[in-house]
């Protein structure tokens, strides 16, 4: 089954923190260049999206999902909200696709809300993070309960977060279309009892 999504969906992801120094040339003193970066999202890398009566649901992420996906001015903040610490258009934010998935490298010394951020993130206060982005084409496998993102529409930011965020509301939309099949599913089976035993008393 394929279909087009146009909803914003959220997913986490972990991240890694490195410094780099460097001399600043104007002040003539070393000053540090503060970077966090990891992979937004793994290649086949099945996540359970959420639990319904004992079975997992699952989504990943295909190879070929960020191709045509517009990434042209991705930003980085903080819960998806709040100031902008990092950004695609003044190059302090870089998006690479690789073969392990998309890779992410955010430099945050630019602001005080970054350099905080980075701080909290190396302290390990602060240890997920999240993007959010929009679905162009899905399939899904009912034997495998797993949903592949095929084509990504558009990557909107990167946020690192204090709880990640899973039960969103395009998740939930998920869930109650499964809850949904199912009762349909059930009714349909009930109905089919009852014919049979209607024909049998009839008989």
């Amino acid at each position: 089954m394929e279909k087009q999504r146009n909803d914003r969906q959220v997913r986490r992801f972990e991240v890694q923190t490195r410094i780099v120094e460097r001399k600043a040339e104007e002040a003539g003193e070393a000053a540090k260049e503060l970077y966090v970066e990891g992979y937004a999202a793994r290649f086949n890398s099945p996540t359970v999206l959420f639990e319904y009566e004992g079975r997992e649901y699952k989504e990943q992420i295909a190879p070929e999902a960020f191709a045509e996906a517009d990434m042209t001015d991705v930003i980085m903040n903080y819960n998806h909200g709040g100031k902008v610490v990092a950004r695609i258009r003044n190059n302090t934010l870089e998006l690479k696709v690789d073969d392990n998935g998309l890779y992410v490298r955010a430099r945050l010394d630019g602001t005080e809300e970054g350099r905080r951020l980075y701080e909290e993130i190396k302290g390990g206060y602060i240890d997920r993070m999240s993007f959010a982005f929009t679905i162009k084409e899905e399939s899904y496998d009912k034997d495998a309960a797993t949903w592949t993102v095929r084509k990504v529409k558009r990557l909107y930011d990167v946020a690192a977060v204090d709880i990640p965020a899973y039960d969103d509301t395009s998740i939930e939309a998920r869930k109650a279309d499964i809850i949904a099949a199912r009762e349909r599913a059930k009714k349909q089976a009930l109905s089919l009892e009852k014919s049979k035993l209607a024909l049998k008393c009839r008989l």
